[in-house]
């Protein structure tokens, strides 16, 4: 697995190459791409404003009326979106072009040509945005960032990773861009022209600062002044599987604590407990914590999960070794299928990532039931930090809970050590590819 881990980072940082590079045709797809924009017509689009682009409100608008905004934008985009010699043409005004499909993790490549003075940009899960804008003093926006040039995520925080590109990488007016973006969750990679100008950063949730970036949504086209040209739009959507892989990234500072063949150094009802293609798996109808033998006080995990329907499990952080996971111990991170019925009316707290009985996390990141999650868990005094599947759902300091599911305090809460495990509950959930490192101990009441 770590040489397949490998192997995608290198792919990651290498742009393959397709016909119209050398010359050949525009908007045919390389090997495992799909076109949005076919060159011939403006089927698979729509159009929407900016305020239209709330996922949210789109969400609860009902089919009907959702139907009839989508049917009286597109009269008015195609004023202002046309094709021409199989590119993609906007007039500088108009509604955004959107995407009538919907998407996860994908890695997208997009050809732009623009003008002096132009501003647009690329929405990702209808969130601005990819910024792409005219770099030059004379384009009159040096002051908000245009000399660093195209290609951050200008929506982000003040300071933020990723706001501003690394590099400028924008070729001159009237000559053709190029971008390729891989976003995993809110993990977001681009480069401009072959340049890496944003690395690995957080896109955050410009419709709501407190949520993570929506799990799912449509690619726009922003128009904003100028003419801008298209072509060359493609897709590849990303599995879980070399979606892991990429999340996962380096092993460097991380150790292995389960060798895929056997339970050697973890204690507790091992027996309970089964390793299946190279995965831990809980028996079913079976249970209890088991444990890393080494103690550990901050450090980050790395793993990857896969809950059947209704499965239920818990890592346990800074356990004792003996009692009751969720109380004995700092806390017991949930597992769970949140898709499940008879989970419908749990507490907040008891959902996926959750603190058990003190903190909620964020729900709606898990993949479907059945196939393989990849979670990162950061504790660093009394914080802890939980990343799933590229999207931080939980970010709390236990030193400020004051409120505790049904009135019961975790008496461990406040522990400033012990050990890593798994709390199995009589259900079949796998883990695999668990990593720790170890963290300097330090006291702080926050996560970076």
């Amino acid at each position: 697995m770590r040489l397949l881990i490998y192997s995608a980072l290198c792919f990651a940082l290498t742009l393959p190459t397709f016909a119209a590079d050398e010359g050949g045709e525009n908007n045919v797809p390389p090997k495992g791409f799909k076109a949005l924009f076919n060159g011939k017509n403006l089927d698979g689009w729509r159009g929407l404003s900016h305020g239209q682009s709330n996922p949210y409100k789109l969400a609860e608008m009902s089919d009907e009326d959702r139907d009839a905004l989508y049917k009286a934008n597109w009269e008015e985009s195609i004023k202002h979106w046309t094709i021409e010699d199989g590119e993609l043409v906007n007039d500088g005004h108009g509604n955004y072009f959107t995407t009538k499909e919907e998407f996860s993790d994908y890695e997208l490549w997009v050809d732009y040509k623009t003008v002096a003075k132009a501003d647009s940009g690329i929405y990702l899960k209808y969130n601005p945005q990819v910024q792409i804008w005219d770099y030059t003093e004379a384009g009159g926006k040096w002051g908000i960032g245009a000399d660093k040039g195209s290609g951050g995520l200008w929506n982000n925080s003040k300071g933020a990773p990723g706001k501003d590109p690394a590099v400028l990488a924008d070729k001159p007016f009237g000559e053709w861009n190029r971008f390729r973006i891989i976003q995993l969750g809110a993990r977001t990679w681009i480069w401009l022209n072959g340049k890496l100008v944003v690395e690995n950063a957080t896109h955050e949730n410009f419709w709501n600062r407190s949520d993570p970036l929506i799990h799912k949504g449509a690619i726009q086209l922003q128009t904003h002044g100028g003419e801008i040209r298209w072509k060359n739009i493609f897709i590849h959507e990303i599995d879980s599987e070399e979606a892991n892989e990429r999340l996962a990234g380096s092993d460097a500072g991380f150790e292995s604590i389960f060798n895929g063949s056997d339970l050697s150094g973890w204690k507790g009802p091992v027996g309970n407990y089964e390793v299946v293609d190279k995965a831990i798996r809980c028996k079913p109808k079976s249970g209890g914590t088991i444990y890393w033998e080494k103690e550990v006080s901050d450090f980050v995990a790395r793993l990857e999960f896969k809950v059947p329907p209704g499965g239920n499990n818990g890592l346990a952080i800074r356990y004792p070794g003996t009692g009751d996971t969720a109380y004995v111990g700092m806390t017991e991170l949930q597992v769970l299928d949140n898709t499940a019925e008879k989970y419908a009316n749990l507490d907040k707290r008891q959902y996926h990532g959750s603190v058990y009985g003190m903190v909620a996390a964020h729900r709606g990141y898990q993949r479907p039931v059945g196939d393989w999650n990849y979670q990162e868990v950061t504790v660093k005094g009394s914080t802890i930090k939980v990343e799933l599947n590229g999207s931080v759902i939980l970010n709390a300091d236990l030193a400020t809970v004051k409120e505790f599911m049904g009135g019961k305090p975790h008496p461990g809460m406040n522990r400033t050590s012990g050990f890593f495990g798994f709390a199995g509950h009589g259900d079949p959930v796998e883990f695999r590819n668990v990593r720790i490192r170890n963290l300097p101990t330090e006291k702080t009441t926050a996560i970076d």
